[in-house]
């Protein structure tokens, strides 16, 4: 066992575009477990854009993050060392500590052994990870979907707004997708199957071209991006529409008093528009159902995903980056060590 390892932690809190120097690579002697708990030796962590909401210090659903602390992250991890008698050496298990080598614990918590249901282990942390998650449990639970809806997907080319889209196809639903760039949009038309796909970086007018793209209006808003599209979107939803909040990748790195304010609210009246945000673990207890779901949607290719590997825990702030500078898209993930499913 290796005796030291690796973590990324919090140097300075962002503003703006994170920045190489807002983290710090520190090593750590590796803990030995205690009774009762177990070491992960990682070997994927995931790069999320919603980190970025804790990496300033205004308040989100969950405080910020203190300066030292390691970047919170979810992995697929190896154990490697063990004193609890539900998890042996050599398990494969989903679990969330962060940008580290190596992670301790007691079993409780985001943890879950692997199993081997024929996919690749990184979609634990993908599809059948909190992204897909969240587009499932916001698709089902909020957007109240059904067969013959048409919805809207912003940042459609992201894993959560991908896999939101494909849901949204697979339950026979009129799916329109916006992304920036024709090599995204070509993605979602030529390999996800969409109905179509917005280019919002080729328009002027992208309000106009939403609602020719859409001439019956819309049932669902899957919202990734924030209040500007949620705002440009309002006046287009049908009656009883269901706007889903997912994530605000506009405003993470924008200052308070600079967000796009929402002003079309008067179709909250007229059409009995109801506009909900999520957090997915109040879908906890119902995870293995979804992910079973999930699951046969990927095998029988119902849901594609991309992912974009990077090597070395050092590449992290740059993955984080990228993300936000629109240079890949899809799922960008860390890997730590060889993955054993491959």
């Amino acid at each position: 066992m290796n005796k030291t390892y690796r973590r990324v932690a919090l140097a300075s809190y962002l503003d703006g575009l994170p920045r190489a120097e807002d983290f710090e690579i520190v090593e750590e002697t590796a803990p030995e477990p205690a009774e009762g708990e177990f070491l992960v030796r990682n070997v994927y962590a995931s790069i999320d854009p919603g980190t970025r909401s804790r990496l300033s210090q205004g308040q989100s659903y969950i405080p910020p993050l203190k300066l030292g602390e390691t970047v919170g992250a979810f992995n697929i991890g190896r154990v490697e060392a063990s004193r609890n008698d539900k998890f042996q050496d050599g398990d494969l298990v989903a679990c969330a500590f962060g940008w580290t080598e190596l992670g301790l614990s007691n079993g409780k918590g985001f943890m879950s052994k692997i199993i081997d249901n024929g996919l690749p282990i990184s979609a634990w942390i993908g599809v059948l990870g909190v992204p897909g998650l969240t587009s499932y449990f916001g698709l089902k639970r909020v957007g109240e979907i059904s067969a013959g809806k048409t919805v809207i997907v912003t940042s459609a080319a992201g894993m959560v707004g991908a896999t939101a889209a494909q849901i949204a196809k697979a339950l026979d639903c009129r799916v329109i997708g916006i992304a920036g760039g024709p090599v995204k949009c070509a993605w979602l038309k030529d390999e996800l199957g969409l109905d179509a796909a917005i280019d919002y970086k080729a328009t002027d007018d992208l309000a106009a071209l939403i609602k020719r793209t859409c001439p019956d209006g819309v049932d669902i808003l899957f919202d990734n991006v924030g209040n500007a599209s949620v705002d440009m979107i309002l006046p287009l939803m049908n009656l009883n529409g269901r706007i889903v909040i997912s994530g605000q990748i506009s405003h993470y790195n924008q200052r308070e008093g600079d967000i796009h304010g929402i002003r079309n609210t008067r179709a909250f009246i007229t059409h009995r528009v109801r506009m909900q945000g999520l957090v997915v673990f109040d879908d906890i207890r119902d995870f293995p159902e979804a992910q079973a779901e999930l699951a046969g949607w990927l095998l029988n290719g119902q849901i594609k995903y991309r992912e974009k590997i990077y090597d070395g825990i050092e590449q992290a702030p740059q993955a984080f980056r990228e993300i936000f500078e629109g240079k890949d898209f899809g799922r960008h993930l860390v890997r730590l060590l060889p993955d054993p499913s491959v």
